[in-house]
Parts: C-alpha cells; structure tokens; sequence
C-alpha cells in the first residue's frame, strides 16, 4: 500500500533527521538516489551505456535545487555532459559550487544569476537534443504556481520543446523528464494546477510520498514514481502521523478478496442482487451481471423488464431472474428516468438494504432513489464528476463539473460528509472517501477504459466485493472504502490486461495497448484476479482477513 503525506508531515520529519545526523547528509542522501535513478534510465535509454549522456537540469533557489545540483555533479563525475539553467537570480551555493568542481556548466535564464545568461529560444533548442531533463525548481515549500522566469521557462519546454504531454503521448526519442520530488508549480497539498507544470516521466520522490502524488490530478503529471529512501520511516513512526491518503496496490488483494473455502456453496460465496437497464439500455443489465459472474460471486439475481430479463440471460444463462434473499445490491447502472418500474425496485432494493444493514453500491439511475437524510456507510456511490456535481447542487451546494475536475479529493470528501455512506468518484484517477479518516485514490487502467458501459462493469464489481465480504462490510465504516478502492483497482488492471499491456507470452502492443471495450474488460477479469491471488501460492488457503 502506497501511503501519503503533507508538506508539514515531511518538514517535521525532516527536521528530526538534520537534528541528529551530520550537516548535509539529508541532501547527500538525496541527491545520491536521484542520480542513481537516472543513471539507470540513462543506460535502459543508451543500450546500457550511461556515459556521455546530454542531462538539462533545471534549478530553483532552494533545497529542491541544491538536491538536482549535487546529483547533476554525481552525474558528471559518471561521464554526462550536464547543463544547469537556474530559473533565479541565486541558486543553492554549496550545491552550485560542487557541481560546477565536478565539471558541471551552470548558466543562467535571468538577468544577473549565477553563470552566462543564456536565452530562452536556446534553452528550448538545447531540450529538444538532451536525453534528459531534470526539473529542479522548487519542492514542498512551494505555496501556489509557478511566477516569472520559472513560468516562463516550463511553458517554453512544454510549447516548443514539445514536452507538454507524458512520455507516451510525445515524439519518437524526446527526452525524459525527471521530477526531483514532485514536479514543480503543482498544489503540493491539494494536488491542484493552477498554472504551467512540466509533466514528469519520472518523479523521484525523496524520503515518503507526497499528498499531490496521489490527489488528481497533479497526481497525473507526476509519471513513474521511485522513492528514494533518506531516512523518514523511522521519524514518521515515532510521530504518528496518520497518511492524508493511501493507494492500494496489487499485494492488498490478497488480504482484501473475498476468497472460496471447500465447505462453500453458492448462498455462502455471496448473492448479490442487481437492478439495471431498462428498454432503453438492456446492455447496462448485461454488463453489470456479467461483471458479477466472471468475478466469481456465488450467484446474481436479476430484476428488470422482460427484454432485459431475455437479454441478460441469453448473455448469462448462470443468471437467475427474479428476487429472494441477497447479501448485497448493486443498483442504477442504465436504468432511464422513465423506467418507472425498475426505478420502483431501485427503491425497494435501497428501503432494504437500510434496514436490514446489507450493503449496496448506486449508480447512474439509482442518484434518483437518493433518500433525504444521510446514508449508512456500507452504500457505496460510484458518481462520476458531472454526476456528483448534481447531487451537491441538489443538496443547495452550487457545484458546476469543472469544479470537481480541478479538486475531485476535496468534493469527493465533501459529498462523503454530506450524503453520508461511501463515495466512489470516477476519473482518471479514482477517488474513495467514506465515513473514516482514510481517502483513498487509485490511477490503475488505460485511457482506453473512458467507453460506455466500463462503469457499469464496475458496479458488478463492487457489488461482487460487497457480497462476498458478507458482514465486514457493515462493521466498519473503513471495509467499504477499501472494498471500493480494490474494485477500481481490479477493473483497471483488467482494462490493461484487455488492452494488451500485461499480454504473457508474447509481445505486447506497446505503451498505449489497443482499444477496449466494456466486455472485454468483463472478459478479462478472472484471468485479473488469478494473477492477483496467484502470489498467494505458498502460503495456505483461507478466507482471507477479510472474508467471514
């Protein structure tokens, strides 16, 4: 599990550490794993040759540059030709001066700055021939976006050195943009961009995870993450400081899923009961089941009008139609507002699952069903921003979709204390927030997972989740988050899955995969969970932490 902090978390932990250790060792430290960093991406780059090199470093007046400035001499001790450009009009002396001794050349974009002034149509021709680019310009001290010649410097790069997108999406042989800590003029706390930010294809991380590595979306533009490891473990345990949010990662699963025991039968391994589609979009009822099947619920009971009832069962004979006991609904996806009859089991469904604590997951058409006071923790609403903008304006908080793009954690956790239950706002990158303290946000996926009916596939995913786990899910107000969040990482690794990223035993199709659909997420999801759970191999059967 990936966990994050804020700026003043790492500041406090920072400061017991230059307290009891020698002066500089902090930066040594620091400024040691960057460069052992890209000296491997270097050769992974060169066919394992680092030497010779072309790396532009961009360096800011505080430590943040003073940690590019002593990699860059590790660097040029190693056989790279490294070119420092200082956005400022001074720079971290004891950095510059060790750089510029180990052969480093320091120049300057600013009027009387360290170095020979070098202008701004040079610097970009010098980007676009580098092999990579190492923004140093300010770290967690930062408050606000990128000013001045610092703004002036990242638009150049990203205009005409064509560096405005990630790695994937930018020319054959560009070069790679390496982040020191977190790429600069980003929201450190919040995650927001309010101005021009240089998107990193790695960012180097130092000591623990930031709160904007996670909070979209400057989490986005943050790449690959490595962590470099200076010492904050220990300072952040003795503290006590509780992460401001937590990333699940594959590992979790094995705690997480609701795994089979021998004596199981279909009514033990979870029964959930699905209402969705309509005349209008029979497909969403398919999509949804079929979910549910191939993630191995122990059965799904499905209500809708008889053309959806046709259809879903000529899709998924397994399917049995009608009502009768459930440990879980998953209720919404592809019922139209005119469905008068399905919104009625909508509602039937959600009286239920309030009274009688079984958990339930809303969505799309189910926002309509909404009750006026506050739901339980154990309802799980999957909105995605257009969606949770509505119910927020319903409950007279003005809230437009921009809104929530900029800042989804904030209104994520904002719907959360308004609406009650658990809310799982979809995006690029996926944000949980409940009933408890934990946030948590997951980026796993494609691009190609944004298509109809991929939302629909994770409703049935959840609802499996809910389930499954019986009556964990009601006991804390923490289990649905988790649940939720290992939902969306399920749905997104079999979306890579189904594109072609994680293809075994052949080639893959590359960075980008192939074009996916809904069904061919559903279609990849056992395959999903056997590698998930595979790594359990070795270490006995059971339920799971998690299960009954």
């Amino acid at each position: 599990m990936i966990c994050s902090y804020n700026a003043a978390t790492i500041r406090e932990c920072e400061k017991r550490l230059v307290g009891e250790g020698p002066k500089g060792r902090l930066m040594e430290l620091a400024a040691h794993g960057a460069a052992t960093v890209i000296l491997r991406e270097m050769r992974k780059r060169r066919d394992g040759r680092a030497s010779g090199a072309r790396i532009l470093m961009l360096v800011g007046s505080g430590d943040n540059g003073g940690d590019a400035l002593h990699a860059g001499a590790i660097l040029a001790r190693r056989g790279l030709s490294v070119v420092a450009i200082a956005s400022s009009k001074r720079v971290h002396e004891r950095g510059a001066e060790v750089f510029v001794q180990a052969g480093g050349q320091l120049l300057s974009a600013v009027d009387d700055g360290p170095g020979d002034l070098i202008s701004i149509e040079d610097i970009a021709e010098m980007a676009r021939r580098v092999d990579g680019i190492v923004d140093g310009i300010v770290g967690i001290g930062s408050r606000g976006p990128l000013t001045g010649h610092a703004a002036g410097l990242v638009m150049t790069l990203r205009v005409e050195a064509g560096l405005g997108a990630p790695m994937r999406h930018r020319r054959p042989n560009r070069p790679t943009v390496f982040a020191i800590d977190l790429p600069s003029g980003i929201g450190v706390d919040d995650g927001s961009v309010d101005g021009p930010v240089l998107p990193a294809d790695i960012t180097i991380t130092l000591g623990a995870h930031k709160s904007s590595a996670l909070f979209p979306p400057a989490s986005l533009l943050f790449g690959r993450v490595e962590l470099v490891d200076i010492g904050l473990k220990a300072p952040l345990w003795e503290l006590g400081r509780e992460p401001v949010a937590r990333r699940l990662e594959a590992e979790d699963a094995l705690d997480l899923w609701p795994l089979p025991r021998r004596e199981d039968h279909k009514y033990t391994r979870g029964v959930l009961g699905v209402v969705a589609g309509s005349e209008t979009y029979p497909g969403a009822a398919v999509l949804t089941t079929s979910a549910a099947v191939r993630a191995g619920v122990g059965m799904v009971r499905y209500l809708g009008p008889p053309a959806a009832v046709e259809r879903v069962l000529s899709r998924r004979p397994e399917v049995v139609p009608g009502g009768g006991r459930v440990d879980a609904w998953a209720l919404g996806p592809g019922v139209a507002a005119e469905a008068d009859d399905q919104i009625e089991r909508m509602r039937r469904g959600l009286d239920w699952a309030r009274s009688q604590r079984v958990p339930a997951v809303l969505d799309a058409g189910a926002f309509a069903c909404m009750p006026e006071g506050r739901l339980d923790p154990w309802i799980v609403l999957t909105p995605h921003a257009g969606e949770l903008a509505t119910l927020l304006s319903d409950r007279d908080i003005p809230t437009e979709r921009s809104d929530v793009e900029k800042a989804p954690v904030r209104y994520a956790q904002l719907a959360a204390e308004l609406l009650g239950g658990t809310v799982l706002l979809k995006g690029p990158a996926t944000v949980v927030a409940g009933q408890c303290e934990s946030v948590y946000v997951q980026a796993d996926g494609t691009p190609w997972l944004a298509t109809a009916g991929t939302g629909d596939v994770l409703t049935g995913l959840i609802g499996v989740l809910l389930a499954g786990t019986g009556s964990s899910a009601v006991i804390s107000p923490e289990v649905p988050v988790q649940l939720a969040a290992l939902a969306a990482l399920v749905h997104g690794q079999a979306a890579e899955r189904a594109s072609g990223h994680q293809q075994e035993g052949g080639r893959t199709l590359g960075p980008m995969g192939a074009p996916i659909s809904a069904m061919d997420v559903v279609d990849a999801l056992p395959a999903t969970v056997a590698a998930l759970l595979a790594r359990r191999a070795g270490h006995g059967a059971g339920a799971g932490i998690m299960g009954r």
